[in-house]
């Protein structure tokens, strides 16, 4: 449902869309209220407009044409700020953008108010049609345009604040924190009676990225077969057209399973950040990646990612990630593969160093960074997977800095760091 939800969130054009709908709405009830005589008695008789048939005409169409110009003109800033953001801080970013509701809402307001207008303005009636004005129709769209004027002031402060790269990481930042709360535990799971059983395999129908999985569903057919499940694959993983995505125990219930995981399996084009929890620090690291590339070489940007790994990672430290094992009625129905510690630090750190190895300033944070953390954590593997990251920072260091200063500062730090673990 989540992931769904999120494909949702995904389309650009479903909140202007609702917004068209309710401007169409909206127009045909001033026009009923009008023809109703309950135009009077919802607004004193000075707040409508007074004008006569030409006026009306004039002024719906002024609105009309004004209000579709002025959303061309938002969709070409919109589509503006995608490419600058593309080219800056990476195409996957991209997704927050077009996510972002601000930019939906702003669209569909001058193209609501673009088709209000034309609505109130097909029922204005001359003399010789037997004369209509809509008073009420008429001052609803004055109002709907001094919106829009509110509107687009609003929007340019908004799409100037959102392509600012601190605005972006910050964003990315909510978003991994807020998968972390949802995807890790305040209670580790029990931890699985034994490896999984050797099973026959299930070959993955169709290519793609596995955006979701159900495994509750999958844990309770397996229960009620007396099977056991083994999913080869995680959300983030790409499936590979008849690679095997899953082994069944035992053997003569393959074809039954392939159906059920077949069925279990959210396949798409892009990664989704449903059950994903590396989705997020990835989009966070290819900040720091592009920051560091040859053409931009702004090493505070990456810092500014370094620190938000940090905090996530600080904020990780009573959390335990899922095990790897469901259990039903105390039997091990499901093993599938899961997130690890180490993984994430993978995620948020390699590239950054790799990336980052000719800049001491960046090292330094890294080194920094790292040693915040262990000051917080308490679990052994955690902390074994925070040293290696440490000492591997030190390495690159050594090979790649040229200023011996900058060296010895990375190896005070290291020391420093040391002593806390």
């Amino acid at each position: 449902m989540r992931e769904r939800l999120e494909a949702l969130g995904d389309a650009f054009w479903l909140r202007p869309a609702i917004l068209v709908f309710l401007g169409l709405l909206l127009g045909e009830g001033a026009v009923w209220a009008e023809q109703s005589d309950w135009a009077r008695s919802l607004l004193p008789a000075n707040w409508l407009y007074a004008g006569g048939e030409a006026g009306a005409r004039a002024l719906l169409g002024a609105i009309a044409t004004s209000t579709i110009g002025v959303a061309g003109t938002v969709f070409s800033i919109t589509v503006a700020a995608l490419s600058l953001a593309s080219g800056q801080m990476g195409p996957r970013l991209l997704r927050n953008f077009v996510r972002d509701p601000g930019n939906q809402v702003a669209l569909g307001v001058f193209l609501g108010s673009f088709v209000y207008a034309l609505v109130v303005l097909r029922t204005v009636r001359s003399v010789d049609e037997g004369t209509f004005v809509p008073h009420l129709g008429v001052t609803g769209a004055l109002v709907l345009a001094l919106f829009c004027v509110a509107t687009l002031t609003w929007f340019v402060h908004h799409i100037a604040s959102g392509i600012n790269v601190e605005t972006v990481i910050g964003t990315v930042h909510a978003e991994l924190k807020e998968a972390v709360d949802r995807l890790t535990l305040d209670r580790p799971d029990p931890a699985p009676p034994g490896p999984a059983p050797a099973g026959q395999g299930i070959a993955g129908e169709e290519g793609g990225y596995l955006r979701a999985l159900d495994e509750e569903a999958l844990a309770d057919w397996a229960a009620e077969r007396g099977a056991t499940l083994n999913i080869l694959v995680r959300p983030g993983d790409y499936i590979f057209r008849g690679v095997p995505v899953a082994e069944v125990s035992p053997p003569e219930l393959v074809e039954e399973a392939t159906e059920q995981v077949r069925s279990a399996l959210s396949l798409g084009d892009r990664r989704a950040a449903a059950q994903d929890l590396e989705f997020a620090v990835r989009q966070l690291a290819e900040v720091a990646v592009r920051a560091l590339s040859p053409g931009i070489n702004d090493p505070f940007t990456a810092i500014a990612v370094l620190d938000r790994f940090g905090n996530v990672l600080c904020g990780m430290r009573d959390r335990h990630l899922p095990g790897g094992v469901i259990l039903r009625d105390g039997r091990a129905a499901l093993f599938h593969r899961v997130a690890d510690y180490d993984g994430l630090l993978d995620a948020m750190f390699h590239m950054i160093r790799q990336n980052g190895s000719g800049s001491a300033a960046v090292l330094l944070r890294l080194m920094e960074v790292l040693g915040a953390v262990l000051v917080v954590e308490q679990a052994a593997e955690r902390r074994a997977g925070l040293r290696r990251h440490a000492d591997l920072c030190l390495a690159a260091g050594r090979q790649s800095l040229g200023e011996r200063d900058a060296v010895e500062d990375l190896e005070t730090r290291f020391s420093a760091l040391a002593r806390i673990s």
